[in-house]
């Protein structure tokens, strides 16, 4: 088998991409790189190959599927796997409404498009569909400690490590009242 890239351990800084973690993520993403080759929806266009003979190395790979209800457009895959669904430019406002309902899943996305209204609608449309949400910009920005990251529906909390509001995930908030007036009554005057 001849991979594009080399399986090369990280601590060699000429690597351009590593293995993945471990040996059950290596047989996930199999599992997604066998089902595109088998099935009559999906076409490999890019990478595909795999190999565990020293390490866990996925190739980069893209995979175009006829079918936007596929289960590898709804499920994570968390590999070097990009799914792409062409569609027609007349159908964007269907197809806003198919990525909104597609999956339960809503980690990252991102739009590019040139005419601001359009911008907008997706940003609406799509309001809930990503944790992280970019326009015109490539979905793989995130970096800590320079822009909180964060997946929401079923891809986490939403929460948003790297931005100020995460310590709050951590901290449990205690409301205090104190009257420096004593009490006269136990009614409040609206009850009266």
């Amino acid at each position: 088998m001849i991979l594009w890239f080399r399986p090369q351990p990280v601590e060699d800084f000429s690597t351009f991409f590593s293995a993945v973690i471990d040996d059950k993520s290596f047989a996930r993403i199999k599992k997604w790189l066998d089902h595109a080759k088998s099935s009559p929806n999906l076409k490999v266009i890019a990478g595909g190959n795999y190999d565990d003979s020293k390490g866990y190395f996925v190739e980069p790979t893209i995979i175009q599927t006829s079918d936007p209800k596929d289960a590898i457009m709804s499920e994570e895959v968390f590999g070097p796997v990009l799914s792409v669904y062409v569609y027609p430019e007349r159908d964007y406002r269907e197809v806003l409404q198919l990525i909104d309902s597609t999956s339960p899943f809503a980690l990252t996305g991102a739009v590019f498009a040139q005419d601001k209204q359009v911008i907008e609608e997706a940003s609406a449309v799509l309001r809930n569909a990503a944790g992280n949400y970019y326009v015109n910009d490539k979905s793989t920005g995130s970096v800590v400690a320079q822009q909180p990251f964060g997946g929401a529906r079923a891809s986490g909390t939403n929460d948003k490590p790297g931005g100020p509001h995460y310590v709050l995930r951590w901290t449990s908030p205690q409301v205090v009242k104190q009257t420096h007036a004593p009490l006269t009554e136990w009614k409040y005057p609206y009850m009266n």
